[in-house]
């Protein structure tokens, strides 16, 4: 079970795989052949660089299955924690903002790596997929996740203002390939390009910024260390001159092959490109900024809770969109789900 106290204005947690390690430090690399320990959840929060705010990473399909082989007892779908819920429940929100009451997607094509260099393209599915998202029966399982209510609270009833799940998610793609990107960027650089893009889009102040994500795609052969071995992507957040700004990263997912979701439960080679997106995207409308909206006692949210189910309730699969084209994604956490017991979902209610 992940633990979070406040020492000094820094986190201290168990998370995932990793031992008990200080998130005001940068994590050391794992030793050569050493086992991994599972305490909690295998994605989550994770300390990237020094100075920067925790990141919640997506887990591999190898960490995610060597979870469960370590978790004998744990269905899929629900990390196990002695004593405690697996449900989601409102950690506060940071002034005010837990969800995202009207979600905003800006997708951005960062640097001129991409120029004729897309040999899976992921930029058309990136595009078509966002584009059909927003009220998908498949994404309305977040609308059960609200703010404005008390922390701790597990089942909103009406209360607080839920999160969104309205038609044309996707505000804007930006192709900023005027100038080549950073081959191997850093968290630092990649929040500075979030702010940019904010810029870009004119969304130039906190109230602008409230229920936006930017999405910053970096281009094939050019993905942060750690993609593929790590983790599969991340979402985070920076302040900025424009208010606190929500976004992702996003690498180019076939690049992984099948660590992120190529032919991923017979999907096709392409299934991890929107299963990867689609679980960042979820997870950002339901905690905005990590971690302070909807989460687990083990600090995963609702798409950790349901990555890489291969087979039975919650399993990822082909769903079609609200604009008719279907594509692989994975389910996410509902509450609600079986009587309020809990459980993965593909469609709500």
């Amino acid at each position: 079970m992940i633990r979070r106290e406040h020492a000094s204005g820094c986190f201290l947690a168990l998370l995932g795989f990793l031992v008990v390690s200080p998130l005001c430090h940068a994590q050391e690399p794992q030793e050569p052949n050493q086992p991994m320990v599972y305490e909690g959840t295998v994605g989550g929060l994770r300390h990237l660089e020094e100075g920067q705010p925790p990141a919640m990473i997506h887990a591999t399909v190898e960490d995610m299955k060597r979870f469960r082989e370590a978790n004998p007892n744990a269905r899929p779908g629900v990390v196990q924690s002695a004593g405690t819920a697996s449900d989601l429940f409102y950690h506060g929100g940071a002034g005010g903002i837990g969800v995202e009451t009207s979600p905003k997607i800006y997708l951005v094509l960062w640097g001129s790596q991409w120029n004729n260099n897309d040999p899976s393209g992921e930029e058309a599915i990136l595009h078509n997929f966002y584009s059909g998202a927003g009220g998908s029966s498949w994404l309305n399982s977040v609308t059960q996740y609200c703010q404005g209510v008390a922390s701790g609270t597990v089942h909103c009833n009406g209360m607080g203002t839920p999160a969104g799940n309205q038609l044309g998610i996707l505000a804007g793609v930006w192709y900023d390939n005027g100038s080549t990107a950073p081959s191997k960027p850093k968290q630092s650089q990649i929040a500075a390009e979030a702010v940019r893009a904010a810029s870009h889009f004119g969304n130039t102040t906190a109230s602008r910024n409230v229920s936006v994500q930017y999405v910053i795609a970096t281009a094939h052969g050019h993905n942060a260390t750690g993609f593929g071995t790590q983790y599969c992507a991340w979402h985070s957040s920076t302040s900025s001159a424009s208010g606190n700004i929500a976004y992702t990263n996003l690498p180019y997912i076939t690049d992984a092959g099948a660590s992120c979701g190529a032919n991923f439960n017979g999907l096709g080679p392409h299934a991890g490109i929107t299963i990867v997106s689609g679980h960042e995207m979820a997870e950002t409308i339901t905690d905005q900024f990590p971690s302070t909206g909807w989460l687990d006692s083990s600090g995963a949210e609702n798409g950790d809770k349901c990555a890489w189910i291969s087979s039975g309730q919650g399993a990822s699969a082909d769903v079609k969109l609200s604009n008719g084209l279907s594509y692989p994604v994975q389910s996410l956490w509902s509450n609600a789900f079986n009587g309020g017991s809990g459980g993965c979902v593909l469609s709500y209610p």
